[in-house]
């Protein structure tokens, strides 16, 4: 099984993301990531997916995908041919015998310290996915009190831009 992350520029219209992601259902794909945003324009949505599945069964995915009317374009990335980031908060307790190794590892990991009270300290974590997993596995030593992630981003390296993508009818 492999991992695959696919844009998918939309009609910024109410329903659509329940019709996109019903097509994943449907074709039993498990989301592991979703991050629906508007873009350089207020008329179009692009929504980034990814998830893991078959090669063919993924084909016939986005086949499907370019049948639906709300559909403008859709891009699948290559990690070599594309920037991709994801964006993490993580709430660890503070606890002065575990504080200074905390410190460290968000330290290790360039870490931004955006909340520090006395019961807890909350950093913020930009980058790529695995990156961030490792920082989790890394704080799980620790006593992790919350963790809320963006899911994926991607933008294509270089002046292609998707709105310009003809791969829908």
């Amino acid at each position: 099984m492999r991992t695959y992350s696919i844009a998918i520029m939309v009609r910024n219209e109410y329903g659509v993301l329940n019709r996109v992601t019903s097509m994943f259902r449907r074709r039993q794909f498990n989301i592991t990531g979703l991050t629906v945003s508007e873009t350089e324009t207020e008329d179009l949505s692009r929504i980034t997916v990814q998830f893991e599945g078959e090669e063919r069964a993924k084909n016939q995915l986005v086949a499907q995908l370019a049948k639906l009317p709300d559909v403008i374009s859709f891009k699948e990335f290559d990690p070599d041919d594309s920037i991709s980031c994801e964006l993490l908060l993580i709430k660890v307790a503070n606890h002065d015998e575990t504080r200074s190794q905390v410190l460290d590892a968000a330290a290790a990991f360039h870490a931004k310290t955006v909340d520090y009270t006395r019961d807890s300290i909350v950093f913020r974590v930009a980058g790529q996915s695995r990156r961030i997993d490792n920082f989790i596995d890394l704080l799980r030593d620790y006593e992790i009190l919350e963790v809320c992630r963006t899911g994926i981003i991607s933008l294509e390296r270089g002046k292609t831009v998707m709105r310009n993508v003809a791969n829908v009818q």
